[in-house]
């Protein structure tokens, strides 16, 4: 199965275009006033037109109401609600059936007990995202550039696809591919030169790197189910 690329908190028509043509398989859109990635209804009405079916669009939201998630809706027409805060799986139940998309879940990981969860929310989401914990004074939730133990995923069995995400970069995609075996990488800051800032070129390498150790993997998992 090919690896599924990310690239969430984008902002701008040029960043968005990299992405696309970098060939990312997902384009992520904050809806959530605190982030510097945060971005209005107007301007993500225009990015969206932009893909163009070329990548399939995530709408990120934080406990939002389905009045917010209404509108956002309109606005982006996204193929993927993100749910990246304190979402029980009953509100995700609420949330898909409303809307009729598909809902990928975030959870966040510090220790083993934090993998607990997954068995209340796999029978409810179509995807899991894996991210970094954030500190308790921290005022967004996520991994806000932070990676977590990824030895945690080691083996991990569960019955939906999931994400790994927090504090991946060009530099150490490779290695948390190479432990994790995850089917899926996101990555926001770590393609960024500043809070919210995308740079072409990181967003371009980290792409490469995931591809390329996902191809390099490839040939070993073939061997091992031989």
């Amino acid at each position: 199965m090919t690896l599924l690329v990310k690239i969430c908190g984008l902002k701008t028509p040029e960043a968005l275009d990299v992405a696309l043509a970098a060939g990312a398989d997902m384009v992520g859109f904050v809806f959530f006033p605190p982030s510097p990635r945060h971005v209005g209804y107007e301007a993500v009405r225009a990015l969206g037109s932009r893909v163009q079916g070329k990548a399939k669009k995530v709408a990120l939201t934080v406990d939002a109401s389905d009045e917010q998630i209404a509108t956002i809706i309109d606005a982006l027409k996204p193929d993927l609600l993100q749910l990246h805060g304190q979402e029980t799986p009953e509100r995700v139940v609420v949330v898909r059936t409303r809307f009729g998309l598909p809902v990928m879940k975030a959870l966040p990981i510090a220790a083993r007990a934090d993998l607990s969860p997954i068995r209340l929310y796999d029978k409810v989401v179509d995807r899991l995202l894996f991210d970094a914990r954030a500190p308790r004074e921290a005022t967004r939730p996520g991994g806000l550039g932070k990676s977590f133990d990824w030895r945690l995923l080691e083996n991990l069995k569960i019955a939906v696809p999931h994400v790994l995400s927090g504090g991946l970069d060009a530099d150490n995609v490779a290695e948390a591919l190479r432990i994790t075996r995850a089917p899926g990488v996101d990555v926001s800051s770590g393609v960024e030169r500043a809070p919210g800032e995308k740079d072409p070129d990181k967003i371009r390498a980290f792409i490469r790197a995931a591809r390329g150790a996902d191809a390099a993997a490839a040939p070993n998992q073939i061997m091992s189910r031989a």
